[in-house]
Parts: C-alpha cells; sequence; structure tokens
C-alpha cells in the first residue's frame, strides 16, 4: 500500500513539472508566518492588502468549486481557502490534483473571514514548495505503533500537539535555569567532552579511538567537574556549564546513557549556602516553566514551595536495617543486601552495598527534602564535614522517591584529594569499574590553589519528572537499535 501511495505521489510531481511548477523551489515568498497573519488578521482585512503564506497541508477539503485547506507553519494553523472563480481552472485544477496532506505549499491571498467565522487567506495563487513522497499517518489517529512513535518521533510531534508543547516546555526548562543563573553573574563555559581520564563522577564511560592523536580517549561522564574547578582555580568566582553527558550504563525509567546535565561552581560558598540556592532554582525553573510549585509524580506529592527537610543518611539506614553506614563491615553490609532481598546488578563492596541499602529506602520519600550526612566513602570530591570528620558536606535532592540533583562543600585539600583518588583506584582495582580515577593534572590544578566553592549538579531527569514521564519519553530523539 505504502508503495502504491507513494508512486501515486511522483505522479502528481511530474504533474507540476508538466505544469511548468517545481516541486523543490529554491525560496519562498512568505510575508507574514501564520501566527503574525492571525495576530494582525483585522489589521489585513480591513487594509485589503495582499499577502503570501507558507506551511505544510495538513487537511484537504473539497466541495466543487471551492477548497479549504488547513495549513501549519509551526507558528500558527491557518486556513486556505481556493475558489475556482477567483484564481482560474488552471491553477485550482492543478491544486486539487496534484496536493496531497503533507506538502509544503505557498499561497498568496487576502484576509478573508469566512460566514463560519473561521479567519482565513483567500487565495489568488499558490505554489508548490515541498512535495511530500511517504504520506502521513491520519491526523486525527497519529501513530499508534509505541515502537514507531519513537523510531519515526518526527512525525509523532507534528501530529500530537501534547508532544510538541512538552518539547517547547523542555526548551523553557533549561532557559529558565540559565536565566536564574546568568541573573546571578555565573559564566556560561564550555568544557571538553573528550577526555584523557574520565573524572566528577561515579559512572562507566564510552571509549573511542582519537585517529588524529593515535590515543583512546572517553567521553565524559560529567558536565566538566573537574575542569569548572580548574576555572575555580583560575579565577573565575562563578562558573556553568549545560551540556550533554555519557555514561555507559544501564537503561531504565530514570537513566538513559546521553543525556544533558547542569553543573554549577560557585567560590566562597559552600553546601549550607548552596542548600538555599538549590531551592530557590528549583522553585523558578517551575513557576517559569508550569506556573505551580505542587506536582504528582508516580504516586508522591510534592511540594516546591514547602519547607524542605533534612534527612541524615546514617541515621535512616541505621533505623531500617540496623547498621552504621560509618562502622559497618564490608561483610555485614553485602550481608544486609541479601537479607532484605534487594535486587543489585553487580559485585558488591562496601560502598555498593550501602549505597543499594539506602537506594531501597528512598523509593518512599516524596520530599522535598535534602539528604545529608554521607559518608566519606560515598564521596571523594566533598569536603568532610567539620563536626564530624567521616562524613562529607553533601547534599543530594530527593523528590517523588528519585535522587533529583546533588551538590557539595568542594573538595580543596590536594593532599586529602589525592588520597581519595588512591582508595577509589583500589576500588577500580578490586573490579568497581564505576569508581572514579586518579587525575594527576586535576591535583597539580588543586595544589596552586582553589577557594573554598560549592558545587551543584541536575540532569534532565528533573524535567522528566516534572512531566511525570520517563526520561527516554521526554528525549525529542532517544537512541533506538537500528531496523533489521
Amino acid at each position: 500500500m505504502y508503495d502504491e501511495m507513494r508512486a501515486e505521489r511522483l505522479r502528481k510531481l511530474e504533474l507540476l513539472k508538466d505544469a511548468g511548477m517545481e516541486g523543490y523551489p529554491v525560496s519562498t515568498g512568505r510575508s507574514l508566518s501564520g501566527g503574525e497573519f492571525l495576530e494582525k488578521f483585522e489589521e489585513l482585512v480591513s487594509s485589503g492588502g495582499t499577502e503570501v503564506l507558507a506551511g505544510r497541508v495538513l487537511s484537504i477539503r473539497g466541495q466543487g468549486g471551492i477548497i479549504f485547506a488547513d495549513v501549519a507553519d509551526g507558528t500558527a494553523r491557518v486556513q486556505f481557502v481556493l475558489e475556482k472563480a477567483e484564481m482560474g481552472d488552471e491553477a485550482f485544477v492543478l491544486f486539487e490534483s496534484a496536493v496531497d496532506q503533507g506538502d509544503f505549499v505557498e499561497a498568496t491571498g487576502v484576509a478573508y473571514l469566512t460566514k463560519r467565522g473561521q479567519q482565513s487567506l483567500k487565495v489568488t495563487s499558490w505554489k508548490m514548495l515541498a512535495k511530500s513522497l511517504a504520506p502521513l499517518p491520519t491526523e486525527w489517529y497519529g501513530i499508534q505503533d509505541t515502537e514507531l512513535k519513537l523510531r519515526e518521533r518526527y512525525l509523532d510531534i507534528l501530529l500530537n500537539e501534547d508532544l510538541r508543547d512538552m518539547f517547547i516546555r523542555r526548551g523553557a526548562f533549561w532557559q529558565a535555569m540559565r536565566n536564574f543563573l546568568l541573573q546571578k553573574k555565573f559564566l556560561e563555559v564550555e568544557t571538553p567532552i573528550l577526555e584523557n581520564s574520565p573524572g566528577g563522577a561515579d559512572a562507566r564511560p564510552f571509549i573511542t579511538h582519537h585517529n588524529a592523536l593515535d590515543m583512546e580517549v572517553y567521553l565524559r561522564i560529567s558536565a566538566g567537574e573537574l575542569w569548572q574547578k580548574r576555572l575555580l582555580v583560575a579565577g573565575f568566582p562563578k562558573v556553568f556549564e549545560i551540556g550533554r553527558i555519557f555514561r555507559n550504563e544501564g537503561q531504565s525509567r530514570e537513566h538513559l546513557q546521553d543525556y544533558t546535565q547542569l553543573e554549577t561552581y560557585e567560590a566562597y560558598s559552600d553546601m549550607k549556602k548552596g542548600m538555599q540556592f538549590i531551592q530557590d532554582l528549583y522553585r523558578h525553573i517551575a513557576q517559569e516553566v508550569y506556573g505551580r510549585t505542587r506536582f504528582t509524580v508516580q504516586g508522591h506529592e510534592f511540594d516546591l514551595a514547602d519547607e524542605w527537610k533534612e534527612i541524615n543518611f546514617c541515621e535512616i539506614i541505621n533505623e531500617k536495617f540496623g547498621i552504621d553506614p560509618l562502622t559497618v563491615s564490608e561483610d555485614d553490609a553485602i550481608a544486609a543486601v541479601h537479607a532484605h532481598k534487594i535486587q543489585v546488578g553487580e559485585t558488591l563492596n562496601k560502598a555498593r552495598a550501602v549505597d543499594h541499602l539506602w537506594k531501597s529506602i528512598r523509593k518512599t520519600i516524596s520530599g522535598p527534602a535534602f539528604l545529608v550526612g554521607i559518608p566519606v566513602y560515598l564521596e571523594p570530591l566533598a569536603k568532610r564535614s567539620p563536626e564530624n570528620s567521616n562524613v562529607v558536606e553533601r547534599c543530594q535532592v530527593l523528590l517523588a522517591g528519585s535522587e533529583m540533583g546533588k551538590g557539595f562543600s568542594e573538595l580543596n585539600d590536594p593532599q586529602d584529594q589525592t588520597a581519595r583518588f588512591e582508595e577509589q583506584q583500589k576500588l577500580r582495582d578490586g573490579g568497581d569499574d564505576e569508581a572514579q580515577r586518579l587525575d594527576t593534572d586535576y591535583i597539580r590544578a588543586m595544589e596552586y590553589g582553589m577557594p573554598p566553592a560549592f558545587g551543584f549538579g541536575m540532569s534532565e531527569r528533573f524535567f522528566a519528572f516534572l512531566e511525570n514521564k520517563s526520561a527516554y519519553e521526554t528525549q525529542i530523539f532517544p537512541l533506538l537499535r537500528p531496523k533489521n
């Protein structure tokens, strides 16, 4: 059926050529967008001036010597009215016989209010801008197959107004974040995506070969964390990056392998000051994009305007499982995971076991809340707490049973940092391929002096949660296996 319809459209393309009309001309004479046409409609009716509109034909209805075509250009949907008596037999018949749903056309005409009160363009002449050879799915039903929706996302966006609106909100989400930071005098920067050594997070990287330098390189696993802290050394007091990161890990409702993340660094700040910064940022995004702060996500209800409580990591694990993460042995931590039948997918060590215990609790917390009091062995890049040197100054945002951002007082002691990197390397040597690597270049930069600072990161997962959808659904073009 598809081949037959394509053949019919190719035949119509020949009709256009025979009539002396190009199927894919270089330019258009469009004078107004559809949105501008509707906005200025009354003025255009009064002036009686001629305008040129263009867009994709979404539907065509014919009745004798009149044709109605709904045409959209991404700013608005405008009805074109073609009357044989007004434009002549030749142009009318060519439109009738050669134009299909999905074609891009240009039309010259005047603003015209139909008897039913529909704001329209009464067409005097037209031309083809791009003849579509593949038929669009029926507009009223769209694409029904879930995989096809993702594989041919452009069609689903075209036909699904709710989906299109979601991606408009996605753009507004990142812009609201950017505006918030720029207003606070942060400098937006770009840092390398290809790295000699991936750092700034516990994650498995993608590896590729750099032909020009003949060496293996890694796609970054954080939005320039260690690079941005080098910029603090360089004297910039506030920096941020919104960029793509890549993690060669599992995929779930919340996890993707390539996604967009924000990371910010502010000199002369710390976790306590940073927690207020985070609350202000999240509330700003919610108000700017959605006009509200209350949300329901996966059965959890939360209001970002509420007071954000603090949950102590070690205390809540002790209450739930009867073990202290600061003193528990590796064997006892692993035994607790197995005793409570917590599903794990990798070889366990103490750090991974304790983290799995926490994650089983996290699912029950609606938030908004901050998780604090994390053991040093779980965070190699944060400063130790002045009250307890066995825990770090790290706060994690908790919303709807998930972690929705992380910030900490940045470690700026090069000797402590070296020791923690060395501990991470021992974990790597023991089989934990998500443990961090020793980055001697970063240590060298820190030895020149890095100011005390607060660093924070959040990913597009926050947007997916506000939409109450999976991260996969909220990416415009998610990665799919190729068709066989």
